[in-house]
Protein backbone atom coordinates (compact mmCIF):
# COMPACT_ATOMS: atom_id res chain seq x y z
CA UNK A 1 0.00 0.00 0.00
CA UNK A 2 3.06 2.35 1.17
CA UNK A 3 4.22 2.53 -2.51
CA UNK A 4 0.77 3.60 -4.19
CA UNK A 5 0.15 6.32 -1.98
CA UNK A 6 3.81 7.65 -2.88
CA UNK A 7 2.76 7.31 -6.32
CA UNK A 8 -0.14 9.22 -6.09
CA UNK A 9 1.37 11.88 -3.44
CA UNK A 10 4.48 12.45 -6.40
CA UNK A 11 1.74 12.86 -9.24
CA UNK A 12 -0.53 15.49 -7.15
CA UNK A 13 2.71 16.83 -7.04
CA UNK A 14 3.56 17.07 -10.31
CA UNK A 15 -0.10 18.32 -11.65
CA UNK A 16 -0.20 21.03 -9.16
CA UNK A 17 2.98 22.31 -10.30
CA UNK A 18 2.22 21.88 -13.58
CA UNK A 19 -1.11 23.93 -13.13
CA UNK A 20 0.69 26.76 -11.26
CA UNK A 21 3.40 27.02 -13.79
CA UNK A 22 1.19 27.22 -16.29
CA UNK A 23 -1.12 29.75 -14.57
CA UNK A 24 2.40 31.69 -13.68
CA UNK A 25 2.90 31.54 -17.65
CA UNK A 26 -0.45 33.02 -18.63
CA UNK A 27 0.00 35.43 -16.64
CA UNK A 28 3.52 36.81 -18.10
CA UNK A 29 2.68 35.62 -21.60
CA UNK A 30 0.34 37.00 -24.30
CA UNK A 31 -0.28 36.02 -27.74
CA UNK A 32 -1.19 39.18 -30.21
CA UNK A 33 -2.32 39.21 -33.34
CA UNK A 34 -0.72 41.91 -36.02
CA UNK A 35 -3.11 43.71 -38.09
CA UNK A 36 -1.75 46.42 -39.44
CA UNK A 37 0.57 47.35 -41.91
CA UNK A 38 2.67 49.87 -39.91
CA UNK A 39 5.28 47.28 -38.44
CA UNK A 40 5.90 46.30 -42.41
CA UNK A 41 8.34 44.45 -42.85
CA UNK A 42 9.25 43.14 -39.49
CA UNK A 43 5.67 41.54 -38.85
CA UNK A 44 3.44 41.80 -40.96
CA UNK A 45 -0.33 41.63 -40.82
CA UNK A 46 -1.92 38.06 -39.53
CA UNK A 47 1.68 37.00 -37.79
CA UNK A 48 0.93 36.17 -34.24
CA UNK A 49 3.60 37.19 -31.58
CA UNK A 50 4.42 36.13 -28.24
CA UNK A 51 4.10 38.96 -25.62
CA UNK A 52 6.56 38.33 -22.37
CA UNK A 53 4.81 40.94 -19.67
CA UNK A 54 7.61 43.52 -18.07
CA UNK A 55 7.51 47.00 -16.14
CA UNK A 56 8.35 49.74 -17.70
CA UNK A 57 11.38 50.06 -15.77
CA UNK A 58 12.78 46.79 -17.85
CA UNK A 59 12.66 48.29 -21.27
CA UNK A 60 15.20 49.15 -23.45
CA UNK A 61 15.97 50.73 -26.97
CA UNK A 62 15.10 48.81 -30.00
CA UNK A 63 12.26 46.32 -28.00
CA UNK A 64 9.10 45.69 -29.71
CA UNK A 65 6.40 46.62 -27.20
CA UNK A 66 2.78 45.96 -27.36
CA UNK A 67 0.47 48.90 -25.41
CA UNK A 68 -2.48 50.56 -25.15
CA UNK A 69 -2.76 53.06 -27.81
CA UNK A 70 -4.26 56.48 -27.41
CA UNK A 71 -8.24 56.45 -27.85
CA UNK A 72 -9.54 60.17 -29.57
CA UNK A 73 -6.10 61.74 -29.19
CA UNK A 74 -6.34 60.96 -25.10
CA UNK A 75 -4.53 58.52 -22.78
CA UNK A 76 -6.74 56.50 -21.01
CA UNK A 77 -5.65 56.55 -17.03
CA UNK A 78 -6.34 53.58 -14.45
CA UNK A 79 -5.23 49.44 -15.48
CA UNK A 80 -4.88 48.20 -19.14
CA UNK A 81 -7.99 47.13 -20.90
CA UNK A 82 -8.69 42.88 -21.01
CA UNK A 83 -6.52 41.30 -24.32
CA UNK A 84 -9.44 41.27 -25.96
CA UNK A 85 -9.58 44.83 -26.15
CA UNK A 86 -9.26 46.07 -30.11
CA UNK A 87 -6.93 49.18 -28.48
CA UNK A 88 -3.83 47.52 -28.14
CA UNK A 89 -0.88 48.40 -30.64
CA UNK A 90 2.77 46.86 -31.11
CA UNK A 91 6.03 49.69 -32.19
CA UNK A 92 9.69 50.07 -31.57
CA UNK A 93 10.83 51.70 -28.41
CA UNK A 94 12.91 54.96 -29.98
CA UNK A 95 13.41 56.56 -26.73
CA UNK A 96 13.18 56.40 -23.16
CA UNK A 97 13.03 58.65 -19.97
CA UNK A 98 16.22 61.20 -20.24
CA UNK A 99 17.04 60.47 -23.84
CA UNK A 100 16.72 63.43 -26.38
CA UNK A 101 13.71 63.04 -28.57
CA UNK A 102 14.58 62.45 -32.21
CA UNK A 103 14.79 64.25 -34.39
CA UNK A 104 11.38 63.47 -36.62
CA UNK A 105 9.13 63.35 -33.23
CA UNK A 106 10.16 66.82 -31.86
CA UNK A 107 7.37 68.19 -34.06
CA UNK A 108 4.43 66.45 -31.71
CA UNK A 109 6.06 67.37 -28.11
CA UNK A 110 7.70 70.30 -27.02
CA UNK A 111 10.72 68.92 -24.83
CA UNK A 112 14.36 68.44 -25.82
CA UNK A 113 14.30 65.47 -23.34
CA UNK A 114 11.92 62.61 -23.14
CA UNK A 115 10.64 63.25 -19.76
CA UNK A 116 10.15 60.55 -16.79
CA UNK A 117 7.24 58.08 -17.49
CA UNK A 118 7.30 58.34 -21.42
CA UNK A 119 8.75 56.62 -24.09
CA UNK A 120 8.90 57.09 -27.96
CA UNK A 121 7.77 54.76 -29.88
CA UNK A 122 8.11 54.36 -33.55
CA UNK A 123 6.75 51.96 -36.20
CA UNK A 124 8.89 50.08 -38.68
CA UNK A 125 6.50 50.70 -41.61
CA UNK A 126 6.40 54.07 -43.80
CA UNK A 127 2.69 54.27 -42.87
CA UNK A 128 2.83 53.84 -39.14
CA UNK A 129 0.73 56.17 -36.56
CA UNK A 130 2.91 56.45 -33.73
CA UNK A 131 5.13 59.27 -31.55
CA UNK A 132 6.00 60.90 -34.47
CA UNK A 133 1.93 61.67 -34.85
CA UNK A 134 0.84 61.16 -31.01
CA UNK A 135 4.03 62.51 -29.15
CA UNK A 136 5.05 60.43 -25.92
CA UNK A 137 3.66 56.86 -24.50
CA UNK A 138 2.93 56.97 -21.41
CA UNK A 139 5.40 54.07 -20.14
CA UNK A 140 2.36 52.90 -17.41
CA UNK A 141 0.27 51.62 -20.79
CA UNK A 142 2.44 48.95 -22.22
CA UNK A 143 1.56 45.08 -22.08
CA UNK A 144 4.81 43.72 -22.41
CA UNK A 145 7.52 42.87 -25.16
CA UNK A 146 7.70 40.72 -28.10
CA UNK A 147 9.46 37.60 -27.62
CA UNK A 148 9.06 36.01 -30.86
CA UNK A 149 6.87 35.64 -33.93
CA UNK A 150 4.98 32.51 -34.29
CA UNK A 151 3.83 30.66 -37.10
CA UNK A 152 0.56 32.59 -38.02
CA UNK A 153 -1.10 30.03 -40.02
CA UNK A 154 -2.36 32.31 -42.55
CA UNK A 155 -0.24 33.79 -45.38
CA UNK A 156 1.25 37.28 -44.76
CA UNK A 157 -0.92 40.06 -46.55
CA UNK A 158 1.20 42.30 -48.67
CA UNK A 159 1.13 45.88 -48.38
CA UNK A 160 2.28 48.95 -50.36
CA UNK A 161 5.16 49.81 -48.06
CA UNK A 162 6.67 45.85 -48.30
CA UNK A 163 9.71 47.36 -51.19
CA UNK A 164 12.05 45.10 -52.10
CA UNK A 165 15.59 45.78 -49.88
CA UNK A 166 13.09 48.93 -47.98
CA UNK A 167 14.81 48.30 -44.13
CA UNK A 168 13.79 50.59 -41.09
CA UNK A 169 17.55 51.16 -40.46
CA UNK A 170 17.57 53.62 -43.84
CA UNK A 171 14.65 55.70 -42.78
CA UNK A 172 16.90 57.59 -40.07
CA UNK A 173 15.46 55.76 -36.85
CA UNK A 174 15.70 53.02 -34.73
CA UNK A 175 13.64 50.11 -35.85
CA UNK A 176 10.65 49.96 -34.12
CA UNK A 177 7.73 47.97 -34.47
CA UNK A 178 4.31 49.22 -34.54
CA UNK A 179 0.85 49.00 -35.51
Amino acid sequence: MRPVRSVLLATAATTVAAATAAVLARRRLVVVHVTGPSMLPTYRPGDRVLIRRVPARRLRHGQVVVFEGPREGRWRAGPLPGLDADSWMIKRVAALPGDPVPGDVVPAVADAVVPDGRLVVIGDGVFSADSRKWGYVPADRVLGVVVRRLASGRTPVEHESAQPGWTPEGAGWVPVDGS
